[in-house]
Formats: structure tokens, sequence, C-alpha cells
């Protein structure tokens, strides 16, 4: 690779770090940060079957780290985990009706900040973005 690779690679980097902290910011003030968020709409994607390794397989995170965030967002009444009733050792996920609100709120907020942040670029330049983003990601899959 050489530095100008290099260079689009770091910037790349850079944006995804200053966008992942500006959506948690402002998402937190709302309810729940990204990272919650991501969570909570994963468990409510799977209604009644999540577990905790289901997560970090789908968020492609640790177990570990799995298991902090849920014991944050049980804490904070947003999900509860209840004993599998075929395998005591498993403990199904389910998304709290504060944790819906939490969704909710969240909604609009991650809508109007990519709007914010894609009003940056005109149609054309999203378009090539886009393309290029979906190239990189097919790549990064094959490997």
């Amino acid at each position: 690779m050489n530095t100008s690779e290099e260079n689009l690679v770091a910037d790349l980097f850079r944006v995804v770090t200053v966008l992942r902290r500006s959506f948690d910011r402002e998402m937190l003030a709302r309810g729940a940060s990204l990272a919650q968020t991501k969570v909570l709409m994963c468990i409510k994607g799977m209604p009644g079957t999540a577990r905790a390794t289901d997560i970090a397989e789908i968020l492609g995170i640790s177990p570990r780290t799995v298991t902090d965030a849920l014991d944050g967002l049980e804490r904070e009444g947003l999900i509860v985990r209840a004993p599998d009733p075929e395998d005591r050792r498993v403990k199904r996920l389910t998304v709290t009706s504060a944790g819906e609100t939490a969704i909710a709120l969240n909604a609009p907020l991650r809508r109007m900040l990519s709007e914010q942040v894609m009003e940056a670029l005109d149609p054309p330049e999203r378009q090539q973005l886009h393309a290029a983003l979906r190239k990189l990601l097919e790549r990064l899959s094959e490997g």
C-alpha cells in the first residue's frame, strides 16, 4: 500500500470514529447510546430467541463485551434476561417497554444525523461513495 492509500484508509477510520462519537453523544442524551441501541435493535430483531452469543456473532464483538453491555442494559431496565426453558445455562433476552422507547426516540435522531452528514455530498457523490463502500465490504467479506 502506498502513502496515498494509507492516507485514504486513515481518513476513512477518522470519519468512522468522528461519526460514531457524534451519533453516540446525541443518542445518549435521548436514552441509549449508539452501542446500546445497536444491541437493543439486535435483540428486538430476534424476539424471544436472542442470546448473548447471537448478539456477539451478529455485531462481531467479544462475548465478554456483550455481557458487559447486557449488564448495563439490564440495570437500566432496557432489557430482561429469562432462563431458556430447554437449557438452564442459556438466558433469553427481551427488550422492555423502556428499551422500545429508547429505540423509538433514537430512530428519528439517527435519520436526522445521517441526513446532516450526507448533506456534505451531492447525490452523485453519495452514489459513488455508496458504490465504493459496497466494493470494500465485498472485498473484506472475501477474506
